[in-house]
């Protein structure tokens, strides 16, 4: 029996997606002048429904032939006025074309040159859960009421079918949340297109470099208990109320890599609200063994874009005659946003640590204060040091002591 052989896929895949009338189809078009391959899911869509196909037959024989046009090929605005609004009728619909286009789609980015940006354009890409699934989602949000101008202006839809059309979709809030990339389009097109070409230049091309060669980019760590001298000189952050979406984006991420049941959490002090750190996106990952760690596990994270850092990791001890935890770390292809994702054993002290530090200085605010005030103290001591005594300062030691005595006083467990 042939051993089984595991697809390697380095490319770099965005999701693009925005509301009916956004101006996403601009985006697109622009991405693929800038050398993007561009999988257009409407079009495709458009594709699995044509004369002759079995998705045009299984589409007639769920909604009768009061959707074909005289010449025999789908009448997409009789099809649409009967599904939008209409939520059954609607997933029906979807059920029938929905696994042809992932089918499709696959095909066509399985054909890309190892080396590409694969752009797919989804228009429902928030609403059947495909976010994780790609490195990088892309949305395009643009105010409703210049949404209904274009649509009635570019495409002769009466107003009021525009409404319900935009009503049918995901809402700003749902597509804001699943979206690493923000592009407002209230402006010019020349606008939209400067900032397409920023995002290509400075984020996407050289992500795609770092997936393929499996290269992080440089991080500061922000949790508790790790060395300074992974960068460089710390710079502090002030809190940022994104930090936990941010995480809850790269979870997602890292659960659709992983697989299984995995625990991820979101540790270091961007988890703590109102400490500022800084701005690195710290996640444990548990896994049941180093071994698990090394083995096909760290390959997928590196596919999905957190690459394994080379050597031996430790969370260091606060005194000499500690034993250090060992552990594996990975850190984030995405030059926009640093992240460090510490492997850990489940039930180790490094583990537990890391959770139960978080979680006494969410619960504690004198703590969170003495705290900041300790890393400011010692970033100002030696502002241009990648050591600030993190390592041997005793306030660690002392607010560990606080943090087991608060856990056995509320019976907190990991």
């Amino acid at each position: 029996m042939c051993p089984m052989i595991r697809l390697t896929v380095r490319m770099l895949k965005v999701g693009l997606t925005g509301g009916i009338g956004s101006g996403k189809s601009a985006v697109a078009a622009r991405l693929a002048a800038l050398g993007a391959v561009v999988v257009d899911s409407d079009r495709i869509a458009r594709e699995v429904v044509a004369p002759g196909t079995e998705g045009l037959a299984e589409v007639v024989a769920a909604f009768s032939d009061r959707v074909l046009g005289p010449d025999g090929s789908l009448d997409r605005a009789a099809l649409g006025a009967l599904v939008f609004g209409d939520e059954t009728a609607r997933r029906r619909l979807e059920a029938i074309t929905h696994p042809r286009v992932r089918a499709r789609a696959a095909a066509l980015l399985a054909a890309a040159p190892a080396d590409a940006v694969v752009v797919n354009d989804v228009p429902l890409l928030v609403e059947v859960g495909l976010a994780p699934t790609y490195h990088l989602v892309v949305v395009v949000q643009t105010a409703v009421p210049t949404r209904l101008a274009r649509l009635s202006r570019d495409r002769g839809m009466d107003p009021a079918e525009a409404g319900r059309r935009i009503a049918a979709q995901a809402d700003d809030a749902r597509r804001a949340a699943v979206a690493d990339v923000l592009l407002t389009n209230d402006g010019t097109l020349t606008d939209l297109h400067d900032a397409v070409d920023d995002l290509w230049r400075d984020r996407l091309l050289p992500y795609e470099r770092n997936v393929r060669e499996r290269h992080a980019v440089r991080a500061e760590p922000s949790t508790l208990i790790e060395p300074s001298t992974l960068t460089g000189p710390s710079t502090l952050t002030e809190p940022d109320p994104t930090w936990p979406a941010q995480y809850a984006r790269l979870a997602a991420r890292i659960h659709h890599a992983a697989g299984g049941d995995l625990r991820v959490d979101h540790v270091g002090s961007t988890a703590v609200p109102g400490l500022a750190a800084p701005d690195v996106i710290d996640i444990q990952l548990t896994v049941p063994s180093l071994a698990e760690a090394d083995g096909p596990l760290a390959d997928r994270l590196a596919e999905a874009g957190f690459p394994r850092l080379p050597g031996e990791w430790r969370d260091a001890p606060r005194r000499p005659d500690r034993v250090q935890w060992v552990k594996r770390l990975h850190g984030g292809a995405d030059p926009g946003r640093p992240v460090l994702l510490h492997l850990r054993v489940a039930g180790s002290a490094g583990w537990r640590y890391a959770l139960l530090m978080r979680d006494h200085l969410r619960a504690d605010p004198a703590g969170r204060a003495a705290y900041l005030q300790v890393k400011r103290d010692l970033v100002a001591a030696a502002p241009d040091s990648a050591e600030h005594g993190t390592l041997t300062d005793p306030w660690f030691d002392e607010e560990h002591l606080r943090a087991e005595d608060w856990a056995a006083q509320t019976g907190w467990r990991p």
